[in-house]
């Protein structure tokens, strides 16, 4: 017999010891080698002090098992507390995010029921890097950080996991009509990378029809790309497009860890009563079996689930016209599955993951080929000029333009202002409503070097003044080309 795998388990808050109970329960049943090692996760890690929700000891299980099987938990309200998701997810370096979205159809009520899709989703980027400032009293920001070395991951990711399990096209949604140089740079590396997939049908769609796409004809999609707000959302979309959240599945998968979970919350309104659906979390623990290697396991459970569900077991939330007798609480539903073990669905779909294994704690998938993307050499950089942030209230363009221009450092010179984005000075309009944030672009003359010790001194004279600077924001380019925007009207 094979060696068991040793594994992280969290039961997690309100519904998650529950159907964590349950889950491992049918993979017991179901012959998985595993040896869990449980730790505490949490609102109640989060109320002993620990402002993340895992104490510092649970982290030792986790580098040792590189394996977490995770409940639903419960964020107390209030500040101070940070996402123990995220946390988990940048700190071990988990970067692509992996949900199944399939429907059940006529067994699960849908709308759409050949809706069988994948949405990849990166996990460590974006505005989810979480660096956000209050600037003014009217004015707040939120960084959004995309890297290269970030996109070439998941988009290279997406790709192997379409080869792997035969998918036949690959679609990457992004707002780069608007962002151009952040969102843009996800289109651009996704268009670099496709064509080293030729078998695999590539496209790319704006994400708001993207989504309004996705809500209404879910079947022309297969697997999906995105930055990681718009996986978030569309990934919901998606699973309730299915008929419930409840049976969605999450992989976060890293070159050294990976963590699978159930995409649903902790629902504490229903803790404890036993009606709890576990599937969410029991095809989560799938996607586990044949991420450490047990694929025939996997198998097995996933095919007696289809065969269950075939047969009208259901827990409340699902309970209808193609239930039988009462709603099944979250044990008997469990054990629902074990009595089907070995079987296999008569009109979905079964399921194949194959036979050859990995090694122990390693990915069975792409997780290996999108791994260790090599660095580009550095390019050549130039500074050109700055954008300064100003706090000003009760003013207008064109009086702090009056101030700014008077005090500008040469070689340094006021080329524009510009109000939530908006050029309002020169030749603003009226009508513009301004904050009191306001952005204003120094720049050099062209072929004129600027130096740190012209922008020291730019703002040292600002300062000086009386100008509340609250920001800065260095303006280079890349062996030649801009690595700013340019303001809106230039």
């Amino acid at each position: 017999m094979s060696e068991l795998v040793p594994i992280t388990v969290a039961r997690g808050d309100g519904i998650g010891p529950e159907i964590m109970d349950a889950t491992l329960r049918v993979l017991q049943a179901a012959g998985a080698r595993i040896a869990p090692e449980f730790i505490d996760i949490g609102e109640q890690q989060y109320l002993a002090g620990h402002s993340s929700g895992i104490a510092p000891e649970a982290w030792d299980s986790l580098r040792r098992t590189r394996v977490l099987l995770k409940g639903p938990i419960t964020t107390p309200q209030g500040g101070g507390y940070k996402s123990l998701n995220v946390t988990i997810r940048k700190t071990l370096g988990l970067y692509a995010n992996v949900r199944p979205c399939v429907s059940y159809a006529p067994f699960v009520r849908t709308l759409h029921p050949k809706m069988n899709l994948v949405i990849i989703r990166e996990n460590e980027e974006d505005l989810y890097a979480g660096i956000e400032h209050r600037q003014t009293d009217e004015v707040y920001q939120c960084l959004k950080l995309i890297t290269r070395p970030g996109c070439e991951r998941i988009v290279r990711y997406a790709f192997e996991y379409a080869r792997a399990h035969g998918r036949r096209k690959v679609t990457c949604m992004t707002k780069d009509n608007i962002m151009k140089m952040t969102d843009g740079l996800f289109h651009r590396v996704f268009d670099e990378i496709a064509p080293q997939y030729p078998e695999i049908e590539t496209e790319h769609l704006i994400i708001d029809i993207g989504a309004a796409r996705l809500a209404t004809r879910p079947e022309r999609f297969d697997v999906i790309v995105t930055p990681n707000l718009y996986g978030d959302i569309l990934s919901d979309i998606a699973a309730e497009l299915t008929g419930s959240v409840g049976l969605a599945p999450s992989a976060n998968i890293g070159d050294h860890v990976a963590m699978f979970e159930a995409i649903h919350g902790s629902a504490p309104d229903i803790a404890g009563k036993g009606i709890a659906n576990p599937s969410g979390l029991l095809l989560a623990a799938v996607m586990m079996l044949v991420h450490i290697g047990q694929p025939a396991v996997a198998e097995t459970i996933h095919n007696a689930w289809l065969r269950t569900i075939e047969d009208g077991v259901h827990t409340a939330e699902l309970h209808g016209t193609l239930s039988i007798g009462r709603p099944f609480g979250s044990m008997d539903f469990a054990d629902a599955v074990i009595e089907r073990l070995g079987q296999r669905p008569e009109q979905l779909a079964p399921v194949q993951y194959g036979t050859t294994p990995s090694a122990p704690g390693r990915a069975a998938g792409p997780r290996s080929a999108a791994a260790n993307v090599p660095r580009r050499a550095p390019a050549a950089k130039a500074l050109v000029g700055v954008d300064v942030f100003v706090h000003a209230a009760g003013v207008s363009a064109d009086f702090l333009a009056g101030q700014l221009v008077a005090l500008a450092v040469p070689p340094l010179g006021l080329q524009m202002i510009t109000n939530r984005g908006v050029k309002v000075w020169p030749g603003g309009f009226p009508e513009t409503f301004c904050t009191d944030h306001w952005r204003c672009r120094f720049v050099a003359a062209e072929a004129t070097p600027v130096t740190h010790a012209d922008i020291i001194a730019l703002l040292q004279a600002l300062v000086a003044r009386g100008i509340d600077v609250i920001k800065t924001e260095n303006l280079c380019t890349f062996d030649g080309e801009r690595g700013f925007a340019l303001g809106q009207g230039q």
